[in-house]
Order: structure tokens, then sequence, then C-alpha cells
């Protein structure tokens, strides 16, 4: 009895979920046949993909998603059909997007039509650096330049949180992108383009426990000046908040106090990052100017254990002392990075960073509060049903002619409850624009 009635349902549901097309009425008998789908990527089904199936002819839509083996199959009326999949996962920091196409497909009554589509990939960071500001600003008096309140932000790019382990700070050499490079050889290149890493001078930063990030919200990560700077300089910024993150660790060597001060009460300990300083002196020094900023993984090892194994270890410009002591990152463990050139160097800064980790390079004018704003995806953000009536347009933070192509006011948009989806091209120079002063102000 129980076998009837499930029979019974089931003709039922197929009855409803049918459209006109599908019964033959001269027959009087329904008319399907079935798509049988199969998704993978070079060979491995893929799982939870999202495949749209449209009569190209009625432009009926059905929607199904792939199990574990990738497939998935559709039972509709006979007619010409295409296939649409899409998906996405993240991991480590690291988002991927799959999309595939089945082109058109002919379903027959009463037969099946198999296809195995075959999905492609592409890599993105899923944590992005959305804002660097690291230039200073004047003091009250209007002579004095401080320099003692540099900060780096970072942004959950996806609609997926993040969950990222082992995450590190560092930045190549020289610190300044006008200085003397002694890294380029006869031809005019980086001695080290080819070699599949990127050497980073001086030491590194890395939370020590793992960094997890809401989708489209972001973590403010204080270099120097962990404190409420405004109650000495009314242009800088504020960072007595139990939100933030900072950079202390005194025991590393890294303890001059203009640039550590104790921090404030408010940020706990937990939300101090720790470091491993390889070079001299007594603070992490992130140019003030022009430096080319670099957040990556290590992957099966500890940041610490790798940067002290010497295996691992690179002299800036074949200069063996310990002052030019670099650790080499692999280029697939960086996650993101940007490189500055300074406003008033234009004919001297060099590159420092290869063109598969930046291919280009931002310009800052320093000690004038402004900082380098990721510039909006103009398009991906527009595209978001939940977007409708808040974004902000109109955007006049821009410096000089340098601003958001995109006109979206990110910050406006995001406290109407927006999300918003920064560019991300690995060309800091489509990417960034010069804010005339940090976010956190």
């Amino acid at each position: 009895m129980k076998t009837i009635h499930l029979y019974l349902l089931l003709c039922i549901a197929l009855l409803t979920a049918c459209d006109d097309d599908i019964f033959d009425h001269s027959k009087n008998s329904i008319s399907t046949g079935v798509v049988s789908l199969t998704l993978t990527e070079g060979g491995t089904p893929m799982a939870d993909i999202e495949v749209v199936l449209r009569n190209i002819n009625t432009n009926s839509q059905y929607t199904a998603t792939s199990d574990t083996q990738g497939q998935v199959a559709f039972t509709v009326s006979p007619g010409i059909y295409e296939a649409t999949a899409q998906g996405s996962h993240a991991e480590e920091g690291v988002a991927y997007t799959y999309n595939g196409t089945s082109g058109q497909l002919t379903v027959q009554n009463a037969a099946t039509t198999t296809l195995t589509i075959e999905m492609k990939g592409v890599r993105t960071s899923q944590v992005i650096i959305k804002e660097l500001y690291n230039g200073g600003c004047m003091a009250d008096d209007g002579v004095t330049k401080f320099q003692y309140d540099k900060c780096i932000i970072l942004y959950n790019n996806s609609a997926q949180k993040a969950s990222l382990s082992n995450l590190c700070f560092a930045q190549a050499s020289p610190s300044n992108a006008q200085s003397e490079n002694y890294n380029y050889d006869a031809q005019g290149r980086l001695s080290y383009e080819a070699e599949g890493f990127t050497p980073l001078w001086h030491g590194l930063w890395y939370f020590p426990s793992i960094l997890e990030i809401e989708p489209y919200t972001q973590v403010v990560v204080n270099v120097h000046g962990a404190i409420d700077n405004t109650l000495t300089m009314s242009q800088s910024v504020n960072y007595a908040h139990p939100e933030y993150y900072c950079m202390y660790d005194p025991e590393s060597g890294y303890a001059n106090t203009n640039y550590y001060p104790t921090p404030a009460s408010v940020i706990p300990a937990s939300h101090y990052l720790e470091a491993v300083e390889l070079g001299l002196g007594n603070a992490w020094p992130l140019s003030v100017s022009s430096p080319a900023l670099v957040m990556f993984q290590t992957h099966g090892v500890s940041p610490a254990d790798y940067a002290l194994n010497t295996d691992n270890q690179w002299y800036d410009g074949n200069r063996v002392s310990q002052i030019w002591t670099s650790v080499k990152v692999p280029n697939e463990w960086i996650v993101d990075a940007v490189e500055v050139f300074a406003a008033g160097y234009k004919d001297s800064s060099k590159k420092r960073l290869t063109a598969d980790v930046d291919a280009g390079y931002v310009w800052l004018t320093n000690y004038m509060g402004h900082s380098l704003y990721r510039n909006v995806d103009k398009q991906a953000t527009e595209a978001l049903p939940e977007n409708e009536g808040k974004l902000v347009y109109g955007y006049a933070m821009g410096v000089d002619g340098s601003t958001d192509p995109s006109g979206i006011d990110a910050e406006a948009s995001i406290r109407q409850g927006a999300h918003i989806i920064y560019q991300d091209t690995n060309n800091s120079t489509a990417d960034f624009h010069e804010r005339a002063q940090c976010s956190l102000r």
C-alpha cells in the first residue's frame, strides 16, 4: 500500500511541475526526455554547482545542484536547450569561481541526453588589502611631520566566510621605491623574476591564530601606534578600538616605543600580531613614502619556523650581511600585494614586485593624511540584489584626479548597508587610488 501511495504522489508532483508543452494532448500522454549532466574539473567531479537549463525556444528555465558525483538530471519536454553551470568556494583566503556551459542540447521524447561539462576555474584572493595608510600626516602646528600611525585594512571580498591560518605581512626591498635597487641584473630585470619567489626583507609579522572574517567585512591592523593618536595629532587616526588588531611584539626586537607604544587598553592581547626580525634595527621599517607590501600565508609550516630556516633565506642584492637578510616567499603563497611609488620621485622609482605578484603601482603623496584605497568593482557591486537602493554615488575623496572610476562612494554605501565588491586585477595602478584621508577618520 505504501508503494502505491508514493507512486501516486510522484505522478501528481510530475504533472504539477511540468509546463503545458510537456503534455501531449493529441496522444493524451506526457512527453518528456532527460538531460543528464556530469560536471568535472580536470576529471574530478564537482559537487554543489548550480546548473540552469534553459529552453532556447520558450525561455523556460530549470535549476538544480550537482551531487557528490558531480551529476545533475532534468526531466523536461523535448526541445533545444542549453545549460550553464556556476559555483564557488573559498579555502584559506583564496576564492575559486567555476563556470561551464554545455552548448546546445537536443532533448527527444523518451530519450536521455548525456553530457560532461568541463568546468573552468578562476583563482582570486578572497581576502584583499582594501586600504593602506602609511604616509603619516602633519601635526597641528602645520610644520611637524607625524609618521607613527600606520595601518592596513583587510577585507573579505566575497559572500563566504574567510578563515586564514598563518597570515603574514612583509615588504620587499628596498624599503623606498626610489632608493638604489641592487636586485636588477644587467638586462634590467629583477634577479628573482624567473625564480618563482619574492624576497621579503628585514622581517615579518603574523597572526598567531586563525583569522576569521565575515563576508563583506573588514579587519583593521595597526602597524605603528596602536593608540588614540588624535589626542595629540588631530589629523591622525584613533586606533583605540576593541576589534582592531596591532603589530606589537617587543620581544621580537621590534621594541622602539616611538613606533610601538603600549597598545590602547581596549585592544585585547589576543589581537597582538607576532614578529620575526631577520635584519637589524628596533622597528619594522615600513616605508612612509613607497613600500611594497605583501600579504601571504605559509603552508605546512609556521611563519616563524619558515623564516628562521636558513634554507629559506636570501640576501638582498647578494650582500651577505644580517642587515640584508630576506626570506624567500613562494609566489603561490602570496594572498595580495600593493606596490607604492612616492609622488615626488616619478623618475627614479623602480618596481620590486614581479608582474605575477603586482603588475602595477600606485602613487602616494605622504605626510598629508592620504591613504591608498581600492577601487570598487562597479559591475559586480551593482549586480548584488541586496544593494538595491543602498549604493551612494558621487565619490569625491580622490586626490588630484586620482579617483575611483566607478563613482561609487564605498564607505558611504557601506554605512547604508550595501555590500561592496572591490576590484582585484592584480595591478595596483588599476586597482587603487589615492584617497584624501584614511577611511577610519
